[in-house]
């Protein structure tokens, strides 16, 4: 089952659900994070109560897609109350592409940092039922305000070196009334950012990830598949100029997904109650690494079977602010 926040054909907000290949509204759900704590102050699942709601009349997603009606699916009515963060060198394989960046004239025997953090996932990232293991690698991105709808522009600062797309995928969550964390569902993000700052110095990641980010079309209700398969691809014109593979689920990370988010949550400001949490958790597979340039216009797409629509963004530069401090 998933579920899609949409704009109506009459400009109103509604909530989709598809199931067996159809997409429905969720009868009188007009978002995803009321449907959410309902479901929490009921204490039953999403599924049971959507049943117990009904569906009314079916939606064509692609539609909506392409009219660029289908908002991220989750939000909040103040962004301040959404974390946007992610985990890095999780996957298998990850370690690889983000050595290259860090690599230095240094002793080729001597470990760099990303791969001591990659080793430390490798061998404790996965412990057993109920055990804490490695800690990862975080970061903070942003708040909600930073996250762009399916079709819509991942805007690069008039400052930035470089806009790459990260295809990944995505943990979202609510906290309850008692500071519990409760996972509302995956869903597949781009965790766009710049390489060139990060492979200048890797102390500059923190730099790096402050961009925005885009999460959906569609939120996967349930388990995260063990082993996911899917495509990136980077669009310019009419041409496709770079596509690959990429590969995620915990048959393909170095980490669970539990020792990931019990590392998040861990932190008391990360649970407090009503607090919305959208976390990546990162990937293998970078256009970057292939030395692949983008540039303004490209068209980012992130497509895996499980996630139903895929998500598409295009690349385009903001305008530079005015960052000058004033003294009162």
């Amino acid at each position: 089952m998933r579920l899609a926040q949409i704009v109506d054909e009459n400009g109103k907000r509604a909530l989709a659900v598809t199931a067996r290949g159809e997409s429905w509204m969720v009868r009188g759900a007009r978002s995803t994070l009321d449907l959410a704590r309902q479901a929490i102050a009921e204490k039953v699942s999403l599924r049971k109560l959507i049943a117990d709601r009904g569906v009314g009349k079916s939606v064509d997603l692609r539609r909506a897609l392409k009219e660029r009606r289908v908002r991220p699916p989750i939000d909040h009515k103040d962004p301040a109350h959404v974390f946007v963060t992610g985990t890095g060198l999780t996957h298998l394989g990850s370690a690889e592409g983000r050595d290259q960046m860090h690599r230095n004239l240094a002793d080729p025997a001597e470990l760099t940092d990303s791969m001591r953090m990659f080793r430390l996932g490798l061998v404790g990232g996965k412990p057993a039922r109920g055990g804490t293991g490695a800690q990862p690698e975080w970061f903070y991105k942003g708040d909600g305000s930073i996250l762009v709808a399916p079709e819509g522009d991942l805007k690069s600062p008039s400052f930035a070196l470089d806009g790459g797309e990260e295809p990944e995928i995505v943990g979202v969550y609510v906290i309850d009334d008692a500071g519990r964390p409760v996972r509302i569902g995956f869903a597949l993000g781009n965790e766009f950012s710049d390489h060139v700052t990060e492979r200048q110095n890797y102390l500059w990641l923190a730099h790096s990830k402050l961009r925005p980010a885009s999460v959906g079309p569609e939120l996967l209700v349930g388990d995260l598949p063990a082993d996911i398969q899917g495509i990136s691809r980077i669009r310019r014109g009419s041409e496709l100029i770079w596509e690959k593979p990429f590969l995620s689920g915990e048959q393909n990370m170095a980490h669970s997904i539990a020792n990931l988010e019990a590392h998040h949550f861990k932190y008391a400001l990360f649970r407090r109650p009503g607090d919305v949490h959208v976390h990546f958790f990162g990937t293998a597979t970078l256009s970057f690494s292939a030395n692949v340039q983008t540039q303004k216009g490209d068209i980012f797409e992130i497509d895996s079977e499980p996630f139903g629509l895929p998500l598409r963004n295009r690349l385009s530069v903001e305008k530079a602010g005015d960052a000058r401090v004033r003294a009162l």
